[in-house]
């Protein structure tokens, strides 16, 4: 497949046919015209679990409203395409973001790839992710006048993942990884009624016990992805699949992780500008995405360099009915990058999210 995929690209893209781009594109609109109308058919609302798993973190690629499936070449694509990180030509590259989430939950992120020989075996990355939902208030069933008692002492509910990624270049124009990940949620303990009858002295009678039961679900779950540049340019392809797993139940409805195929394509508009391309870039990309548990809906995304330190993003989330637009900036110097972005909510209060990243 790769040996195909290069000489595709050899024969047709860096020899500028015109005709056969043409061609290319006018198959994706059909493509998207065709597949477009039956997938709007569906309805699909609330099937699957462990939702944490699904909320991005990444101030860049939310900046770009999360269209991040082609965009390579840093530890940030892990949470997003780990065929991303293939790329990555220092010995380290550590990323961590912070998000201030809807209702109070907060998220903290990290993500470190690793390039040994120069990438020349491969990228080795590694990701973490802890949700902290916050304080609640726990009650057990009691025979008082409320119905019920407070419960002092128990554990804040809570949800972590630990991935271990790969990346490999099989070529200049193709890329893949994978990762493998533990994921656990664990939403507290509650303390259930247990009713049996019983006959004393010729009368039924109802005894009740009280049982405690720990809500912890532990599952692994698989990502992996695909970068093609096409060489035309910088115009690159990408597709990835994210949260592959069995199915869990906390009692006796089952539910499946939050699986999500993706298919981006981006493109860096200042190659079109040869004389402005040196210190400045304006990549634009746009991903289709394909939920397991919501409509599908595309990521529209730009992201401008200016001397390669100053950067300004904005994007957009289609077919989302409490926000779709966001923000964002950053700076990049000397390896370090300080990213932010902002997404206006409706609801909730509006969502900021804050990154730091440097390359050893």
């Amino acid at each position: 497949m790769c040996e195909i995929l290069k000489n595709y690209s050899t024969r047709f893209f860096s020899q500028k046919n015109p005709m056969y781009i043409k061609r290319t594109l006018l198959m994706l609109l059909a493509i998207i015209l065709v597949y477009g109308p039956a997938v709007h058919a569906q309805v699909k609302l609330a099937q699957t679990g462990f939702e944490f798993l699904d909320v991005p973190t990444n101030a860049r690629a939310t900046g770009m409203g999360e269209a991040f499936t082609t965009i390579d070449g840093s530890s940030e694509s892990m949470f997003y395409n780990p065929a991303g990180i293939a790329t990555i030509s220092s010995f380290a590259d550590i990323g961590a973001n912070q998000l201030n989430w809807i209702a109070d939950i907060k998220y903290l992120s990290v993500a470190a790839a690793f390039a040994p020989f120069e990438g020349k075996y491969g990228v080795i990355g590694l990701d973490f992710i802890n949700v902290d939902y916050g304080s609640f208030n726990f009650t057990k069933v009691a025979n008082n006048e409320q119905g019920y008692q407070d419960i002092q002492g128990y554990p804040k509910p809570y949800a972590l993942a630990v991935g271990l990624a790969y990346g490999k270049q099989l070529s200049e124009e193709f890329s893949v990884g994978g990762t493998v990940k533990y994921a656990n949620q664990n939403l507290g303990h509650s303390v259930v009624p247990i009713y049996s009858q019983m006959i004393v002295d010729s009368v039924l009678t109802t005894d009740t016990t009280y049982q405690e039961k720990d809500y912890s679900l532990n599952v692994f779950a698989f990502d992996f992805g695909t970068i093609y540049k096409t060489g035309y340019k910088s115009l690159a392809f990408g597709m990835s699949v994210s949260n592959f797993s069995r199915e869990i139940a906390y009692e006796r409805e089952s539910f499946e992780l939050p699986l999500t195929f993706k298919f981006g394509i981006s493109m860096n508009i200042m190659d079109f500008v040869p004389s402005m391309g040196d210190n400045n870039s304006f990549v634009v990309s746009i991903d289709a995405a394909h939920p397991r548990s919501f409509s599908e809906y595309l990521n529209i995304g730009g992201e401008y360099s200016f001397m390669n330190t100053f950067i300004l993003r904005a994007g957009y989330v289609t077919k989302q009915d409490d926000y779709g637009l966001t923000l964002g900036l950053g700076v990049h110097k000397f390896g370090f990058s300080f990213d932010y972005s902002y997404t206006p909510h409706d609801i909730f209060n509006n969502i900021q999210r804050f990154s730091l990243r440097f390359v050893i």
